[in-house]
């Protein structure tokens, strides 16, 4: 009780099939797949627009100060 068995799951996945088609739940698993890759690279976007949007100061011999942008750089 509480956890189903492999057969279950076989039964449940077979009758999955046949109401919807292998091709169709194929073009769900891309679309959910694209999502998921798009929603990856808008995180990654944002996390380069905060980085780049801060600001370093760094001050030199001279007491003046210099602004600096700092970007981390990706191999990918």
């Amino acid at each position: 009780m509480g956890s189903f068995s492999i057969w279950h799951w076989l039964i449940v996945l077979l009758i999955v099939a046949l109401i919807f088609g292998t091709k169709k739940l194929r073009n769900i698993g891309e679309d959910l797949g694209g999502a998921v890759k798009g929603f990856k690279k808008g995180v990654n976007d944002a996390n380069d627009t905060k980085a780049a949007d801060t600001a370093i100061k760094q001050t030199s011999d001279e007491g003046s100060t210099i602004d600096v942008q700092a970007k981390e750089k990706n191999d990918a």
